[in-house]
């Protein structure tokens, strides 16, 4: 397993070794040592997730309050990038984005932890998408930002080879990063570095 944290400090991306033989392919895609030694904390996980999306569908960006969802992303079928989006005011890389390609040849996954932006650009058919949450799903508490929004700055078009995204009516008329700034919406870092220690906190041993 390597592992590489992402210019959004914080989230990581974990490429495991993928053993092929006559019969297939053969991957670990999680030991619960790798949360421990790379984050300092257990994940537990709540939910599981899947989607099932066209290509040039964008989902996203999403982000939840404290205490919200840390997500454990992976691809199982096609291909997408997983776009992270720094939403938590103070963080040293506020506003700034990264983006990981996901895909069922590699089975890279990437990691998020609570109060950061997340989404996804499908790259195929049938892209399959799989994300373990640390927390169950709380409609009051999940936000958005418009994925188009300049202040953002990704390319999504890029991403797709110049094709228009796919939004949801949800994420088509989600508010600029600045208005949900303004309305007071965005977790604070300081508060979700106590989340981080305190969340999935190994006992002592």
């Amino acid at each position: 397993m390597k592992v590489r944290e992402l210019a959004v400090a914080g989230a990581f991306e974990f490429t495991p070794s993928v053993l092929p033989d006559n019969r297939g392919v053969f991957s670990e895609l999680l030991r619960v040592e790798w949360w421990r030694e790379i984050l300092g904390r257990d994940l537990p996980v709540a939910q599981v997730n899947c989607t099932v999306n066209h290509r040039n569908v964008v989902r996203g960006v999403h982000f939840t309050r404290l205490v919200g969802q840390a997500k454990f992303v992976c691809c199982l079928y096609g291909s997408m990038n997983d776009v992270i989006v720094d939403t938590r005011i103070g963080s040293p890389t506020f506003g700034c984005h990264d983006s990981v390609r996901l895909d069922s040849d590699s089975l890279r996954m990437v990691y998020l932890p609570e109060g950061v932006g997340h989404g996804i650009a499908s790259l195929a058919e049938q892209t399959t998408a799989f994300y373990l949450c640390s927390a169950t799903y709380d409609a009051s508490n999940e936000f958005g930002v418009h994925p188009l929004d300049p202040q953002l700055g990704i390319d999504w078009r890029g991403m797709l080879g110049g094709a228009d995204p796919i939004l949801s009516v949800r994420d088509s008329t989600a508010p600029p990063l600045q208005t949900v700034l303004e309305q007071g919406l965005l977790p604070r870092y300081q508060e979700c570095l106590e989340v981080y220690r305190t969340v999935g906190a190994m006992e002592s041993r």
